[in-house]
């Protein structure tokens, strides 16, 4: 027993007779004004991490369950008459509806009151008043709910992007070109959510209510969604491409490439002028009217979807550099509003 006491003596002390230090197990911990800012809305960013985590598990066996279907009918090789039948498109109608609500749901609910709630409690006067600035405060709030984003939004995106991907090419399930597939795939859910979610933090560092803030909010979330609507098929580089066999009966048309996108047609000349599709609607007979305007064929107009893409990244750009002028305004003017 006595060897058992010096051995833990012994064992309890350095080589020069001093106590050791007990040896402690480093873990990865927030600390400072990170945790205080994490503990502080730790609610809203567990809900978003868990409905998250939901989400894209319900969209994992989603695709496991389709790719089953696809790959007992001979896809990818087969026809997609042969598989198509399998795949319903309403559950991808459904599911892109509920993940274009997300940008709104975060700018209403995350951003608008991560700042006018502290200013309308007082909160954020207390912070000024301690060691920490204002503009780290306001910087670690916005990079920690930024990071929340980001990190769900792109899980999100990938998802739905992996499950829809295999039947992108067949537009009666989910055309690339809708809103449906186009923001819920590739940067753009990203870039439309940081977006909204920042605007929603300038709304309530100037109005400094929660509530008025996140109604303000929520119908600039809504003007930003319908603006980017009509503005999506901007983004891309609309492609011609015509025939020079004539339009009447039997004279072929434009075979435009798969998953194409028309987005206008119109008749041609011999001289290359051209006329509305509906021109020979009001002339007495089509031949008369191909005589008369000296028609010889067709030209369409369209968006391939090797586009879709380039489109993508340049409208989430456009967004991105948007969101860093809000934030570099909340950062530049947020301090004045907190004191």
């Amino acid at each position: 027993m006595n060897s058992l006491n010096q051995a833990a003596t012994i064992g309890s002390s350095s080589s020069d007779g001093a106590p050791a230090r007990p040896t402690t197990t480093r873990t990865l911990r927030l600390g400072g004004l990170n945790w205080l800012i994490w503990r502080q809305h730790r609610a809203g960013f567990w809900t978003l991490i868990a409905a998250t985590a939901a989400t894209v598990a319900v969209l994992v066996l989603q695709r496991a369950e389709m790719m089953d279907h696809l790959t007992a009918h001979g896809w990818p090789g087969a026809a997609p008459g042969k598989w198509i039948e399998g795949v319903h498109p309403i559950r991808f109608q459904l599911v892109s509806y509920g993940l274009g609500f997300i940008p709104i749901v975060l700018g209403v609910f995350l951003g608008a009151p991560l700042l006018a709630g502290d200013l309308e409690s007082g909160t954020a006067k207390l912070v000024a008043s301690q060691s920490v600035t204002a503009r780290r405060w306001l910087a670690t709030k916005l990079g920690t709910a930024a990071l929340v984003v980001v990190v769900c939004t792109t899980a999100l995106s990938i998802a739905f992007g992996r499950w829809w991907g295999p039947v992108k090419q067949e537009p009666t399930v989910l055309g690339w070109s809708e809103g449906s597939a186009f923001d819920n795939t590739g940067p753009v859910p990203v870039a439309l959510a940081l977006f909204t979610v920042m605007s929603g933090v300038a709304i309530g560092m100037l109005l400094r209510r929660t509530l008025i803030s996140m109604v303000v909010t929520f119908a600039v979330a809504v003007v930003v969604q319908v603006v980017w609507h009509f503005q999506r098929l901007a983004l891309g580089h609309v492609v011609t491409i015509t025939t020079h066999q004539g339009i009447g009966p039997g004279s072929p048309r434009p075979q435009l490439p798969e998953a194409a996108l028309e987005i206008d047609q119109s008749l041609i000349s011999n001289s290359g002028a051209t006329y509305g599709w509906g021109t020979c609607a009001h002339e007495i007979s089509e031949k008369v009217c191909i005589q008369k305007y000296d028609l010889v064929g067709w030209s369409v107009d369209y968006l391939p979807i090797s586009q879709m893409r380039s489109m993508q990244w340049f409208g989430a750009s456009v967004l991105f550099a948007l969101t860093a002028a809000v934030t570099a305004l909340i950062l530049i003017r947020g301090r004045k509003r907190i004191v």
